[in-house]
């Protein structure tokens, strides 16, 4: 469930006291600096508690380090969702509305925004262990994240995908593909006008 990925992000996740490694911090950190800006296609399948496909989505994804990136479903459904410094924009094609959401502290550390690498934020919000070469798992430490651990698949100019592992223990499964690292990006390439006719709901407090 597309929906599900992204505002799934009230919830509590246990204090851990092993000891963060700074050598695993410090890898993810340098092999996330590949990917100042990238684009690319994704494919994702969330899985309940047996392992049983519930649903499938794929798409298209952009990044640009460190505050803006973009998620747009293509299939089976017509979704779009814009992050950038102020706001977190949802534009439903098929239902024809569009929610806008202020960025929170919490709100940053959405799965896909991990990408952009914020060396103070990955420290404070998660012990990050290097399973292998190319596999970090994330565990969030504190409230709100709003998943119990997150596995990335990053290594030298390769980005594979993350799988994550909510509250309920549901997987969502995401493989990245055709991925350009040397498109240029700015900030423009991130501006949205909600489409005239759609219904409007802001919630700035």
């Amino acid at each position: 469930m597309t929906k599900y990925f992204f505002a799934a992000w009230l919830s509590i996740a246990p204090l851990l006291s092993v000891a963060q490694s700074s050598a695993d911090v410090n890898a993810l950190l340098v092999l996330l600096e590949q990917f100042e800006q990238v684009q690319g296609s994704f494919s994702q399948r969330q899985f309940g508690q047996d392992n049983i496909l519930l649903t499938e989505s794929s798409g298209e994804f952009r990044v640009l380090r460190p505050s803006y990136f973009a998620w747009e479903v293509l299939s089976p459904d017509q979704q779009l969702i814009i992050v950038g410094p102020e706001f977190i924009w949802h534009y439903d094609r098929d239902l024809e509305t569009v929610t806008r959401r202020p960025v929170t502290d919490d709100a940053e550390m959405v799965p896909l925004k991990i990408l952009g690498g914020d060396a103070e934020k990955l420290q404070e919000k998660f012990h990050i262990v290097r399973q292998s070469e190319d596999v970090f798992v994330l565990t969030p430490l504190s409230e709100g994240v709003g998943f119990k651990q997150l596995t990335l698949y990053v290594g030298q100019a390769q980005l594979g995908g993350m799988k994550i592992q909510d509250n309920l223990d549901q997987f969502v499964d995401i493989k990245f593909t055709d991925l350009d690292a040397d498109v240029e990006l700015s900030s423009a390439d991130f501006e949205f006008t909600p489409p005239p006719g759609t219904d409007l709901f802001y919630y700035d407090q």
